[in-house]
């Protein structure tokens, strides 16, 4: 973890509350492209039209057998044709830029003339932010390089994805984004600072079919404690239709379904059942808690949540046996986690109450109290963005949760919760 170099934050996902005026930061355009001469040509003539002008224009080329052509002040940098490597093409055209801000761009994705203006106002302010921009469809096949793209796009629109847009008006424009935001997002129409992209280690480059290395990337951005926003003004046009409305070979949809399953924690793109990828919920159980007392917590906690993973000491490892869950307690809490539920005193109940339980974290409180001390629910992402910047005021302690977890007793026993007349 590094020091934001500028900037500041704000409580939960709350970027409506950035200052305004913030000092303007360089920025840096990085263009992805294969095989689109002709759409490049369009989308680079749009960026000289910039009423934020970019500092810096970098194209990324994936292997194109000819590299592309670029004006006198873009950079170019390429890399071997090895198949679809969207993911590490962007981290080369990243890895060349000076700026501050980055703004993506994909070649066939044309800018309208206040779309770098408009998509770097967030994370100049709020250097964590992650911010989408809306991407429009319009068939711009013969439109010439220099032609205003604002005016002709609306004659010759496609349909945009009606989920999408009813997610964005649902969120309030992802005001009110919970851990199922990155679905929203779109790696063509991005913008973050260098700085957060560096932190979050970039696009995953083992991501080597279309699709999913933008949903992977805001998934680790929003665990990190990032905020996430979209940008409806911030309009780009790709030439020709949404990919959900052309035909895609079905092993290739599931093939990038099951790599952005086991890459993400939050419910909605993870796996429901499976013991594939990373937990959402860390549980950590005190070193003193008693045998019984571990046993017939875990074992309720982990019918209901059995994709938790439990940190244990070595006494209680033993105790439980072998379970692929159940790490070392000195095993750092995981990156992809969202939450960390610390058990101080045993809990049991149905598995309606302890998924009510991790429901009820709403990003404005980083630390619950549980059934009076027994436990403690945590926030993670608002407990390292406080971290980031040293600032306690970011997470918030909340109320104690009203739960119908009861705490164990000496007459709980084993038998007694495996048989079913301890109740639940």
């Amino acid at each position: 973890m590094t020091a934001p170099p500028f900037g500041t934050s704000v409580p939960g996902n709350r970027w409506d509350l950035a200052p305004r005026g913030a000092p303007r930061r360089t920025v840096s355009v990085v263009v992805a492209h294969y095989e689109q001469q002709v759409e490049l040509n369009r989308t680079l003539a749009a960026l000289g039209r910039q009423t934020r002008p970019p500092d810096e224009v970098v194209v990324a080329d994936d292997g194109s057998r000819r590299a592309p052509v670029v004006p006198d002040g873009v950079r170019l940098v390429r890399q071997d044709d090895d198949g679809f490597r969207a993911a590490a093409v962007r981290n080369l055209g990243v890895a060349a830029t000076t700026g501050d801000v980055l703004v993506l761009l994909d070649a066939d994705t044309t800018p309208e003339p206040d779309f770098v203006e408009r998509m770097v106002a967030l994370p100049e302010a709020l250097p964590e932010a992650l911010v989408v921009g809306r991407r429009r469809h319009a068939d711009l096949a013969g439109i010439a390089p220099g032609t205003a793209v604002e005016e002709v796009g609306p004659a010759l629109e496609l349909p945009e994805p009606a989920w999408l847009r009813t997610a964005y008006a649902d969120t309030r424009d992802l005001l009110d984004a919970d851990g199922s935001g990155h679905r929203f997002v779109i790696s063509a129409v991005l913008a973050c600072s260098r700085w957060w992209y560096d932190e979050l280690g970039g696009f995953d480059e083992t991501f080597d079919t279309y699709g999913g290395e933008d949903w992977d990337l805001a998934h680790r951005s929003w665990t990190a404690g990032g905020l996430l926003a979209h940008r409806p003004d911030a309009v780009a046009w790709h030439d020709g239709p949404d990919a959900g409305a052309r035909d895609i070979d079905p092993g290739a949809r599931l093939a990038e379904t099951a790599a952005v399953a086991d890459r993400t924690s939050a419910p909605g793109t993870t796996w429901r059942g499976l013991a594939r990828g990373p937990a959402d919920v860390v549980v950590t159980c005190a070193p003193g808690l008693g045998d019984t007392e571990v046993l017939v917590t875990l074992d309720s906690l982990l019918a209901a949540l059995p994709r938790a993973a439990v940190r244990l000491g070595t006494r209680h490892r033993e105790l439980v046996g072998t379970d692929p869950r159940i790490v070392p307690l000195e095993e750092d809490v995981p990156a992809t986690a969202r939450q960390h539920l610390v058990v101080r005193r045993g809990l049991t109940g149905d598995a309606a109450a302890w998924s009510a339980l991790l429901a009820d974290l709403d990003g404005r409180a980083a630390t619950r109290d549980i059934a009076r001390g027994c436990a403690e629910l945590q926030d993670l992402r608002l407990l390292r963005r406080a971290a980031r910047w040293g600032r306690p005021d970011l997470a918030p302690p909340g109320p104690p949760l009203e739960t119908r977890l009861r705490p164990w007793t000496d007459e709980v026993t084993l038998a007694a919760w495996l048989g079913g007349w301890a109740g639940e």
